[in-house]
């Protein structure tokens, strides 16, 4: 599989060769619906009718709305790891995960390799 790739400002999405779909954001940043929108547009464009594990980037987010936290309960990808290193992305995560509604599993990660291994796992050893 090829890699692609989608540039916005405040994000960017990459279908990586290994079969998973990286979101970044970029740091510092204020996520709003809009963003959140956007986002997930270039997720599924990116994806053309597939479901992906995705791997989300949150390292140094500044903030999430509660709008924009429910547009992130749509279904998007088969498993969803959180991604950041710092006790603020820590916090956001777990709001993220602590959702009524979750469409597929969600789990937070401090490594990038550690996140990506869960994402890799056959579907029957996921788990929540």
């Amino acid at each position: 599989m090829e890699s692609t790739k989608v540039e916005c400002d405040k994000h960017t999405v990459v279908l990586r060769e290994d079969g998973v779909v990286h979101l970044i954001w970029s740091p510092h940043v204020r996520i709003e619906t809009t963003d959140a929108r956007a986002a997930m547009a270039a997720v599924l464009d990116l994806a053309v009718g597939n479901e992906y594990p995705l791997l989300v980037d949150m390292t140094l987010t500044a903030s999430l709305s509660r709008e924009a936290q429910s547009v992130f309960n749509q279904r998007c990808a088969t498993r969803i790891a959180l991604l950041g290193t710092s006790p603020v992305d820590r916090i956001l995560a777990n709001w993220v995960l602590s959702a009524q509604e979750q469409p597929c599993p969600k789990r937070f990660f401090n490594s990038a390799d550690e996140a990506t291994k869960w994402l890799l796992l056959p579907d029957a050893t996921v788990g929540s």
